[in-house]
């Protein structure tokens, strides 16, 4: 069933929610915040942790945000997974640090190309259990039909690898789960992507169904979520097999449009 999944977005050592398409390299060019917390990211970890709250995420953007991640991961052990730049120098320290799972996007890509052997090295090191693939996205237009395709590098940077039902089919013999920002929608609190969290409950079952698999592929969604009623429409949309997050609409993040209590209650209803 869908379930609300927490997350902890780290942009120099605070937590912060961020419109998406705003982060770039340039230093000049400040992100767009739409909250600034004066709160630690250990907080955060330690609520969800009284609220039973599994599968979260923290998020590094950019440098100085080790710090904050550590201290997450260390109030609440094996209860949060951890991403922004992961590679195959640190995934096993993270793990060590605390983290559920490591979540991987950039290390995927060799420049812009997409590297089997990297996601086979990460899988290795870690173990497939342990590891997440972040297939964040955007959108494009392919024949006049929606598409999407991966973006690395905060966003930045497209890449050669599509999110359709092949790629989600071979990457999860490499991965636990998927995590999946849309990008275009990002941080700007005007609506879900209904396209894609259709397309992708889509093609878990599809891939459950061809393979006998157990379970569909996990797969979180992040990106415009804006009413509590989210929930219920990625929901019916996905089938119960895509998980929700919720970022500047929440009112622990600022926001006024969703309550986190009542995202709290929503997981302890689907779990009875």
């Amino acid at each position: 069933m869908t379930c609300f999944r927490p997350c902890i977005d780290l942009h120099s050592g605070q937590v912060k929610q961020i419109v998406g398409a705003t982060l770039t390299d340039d230093a000049s060019q400040g992100p767009k915040e739409n909250f600034v917390s004066e709160k630690p990211a250990a907080h955060y970890a330690e609520l969800y942790k009284k609220d039973g709250l599994t599968g979260g995420h923290v998020i590094m953007l950019g440098k100085g945000n080790d710090e904050a991640a550590a201290a997450a991961l260390a109030a609440y052990p094996n209860g949060l997974q951890v991403g922004g730049g992961i590679t195959t120098a640190n995934a096993a320290a993270w793990i060590t640090r605390g983290a559920s799972h490591v979540i991987v996007t950039s290390t995927m890509f060799e420049a812009d190309k997409f590297s089997q052997a990297r996601v086979a090295a990460l899988r290795d090191l870690v173990g497939k259990d342990k590891l997440v693939l972040d297939l964040s996205c955007k959108r494009a237009d392919v024949g006049g039909e929606a598409a999407w395709v991966v973006a690395k590098d905060r966003w930045q940077t497209l890449t050669d690898l599509a999110v359709d039902p092949k790629t989600l089919s071979d990457l999860s013999e490499h991965c636990d789960e998927f995590l999946i920002h849309a990008a275009d929608v990002e941080g700007k609190c005007q609506g879900i992507d209904e396209d894609l969290v259709r397309h992708l409950g889509s093609w878990s079952a599809s891939h459950q169904a061809a393979t006998n698999a157990a379970r569909p592929f996990p797969v979180t969604y992040a990106g415009g979520a804006k009413s509590i009623e989210d929930l219920k429409t990625v929901s019916e949309l996905s089938n119960g097999r895509v998980h929700l997050t919720y970022g500047s609409a929440l009112d622990i993040f600022g926001g006024s449009l969703v309550k986190y209590a009542d995202c709290v209650a929503w997981n302890k209803a689907v779990a009875q």
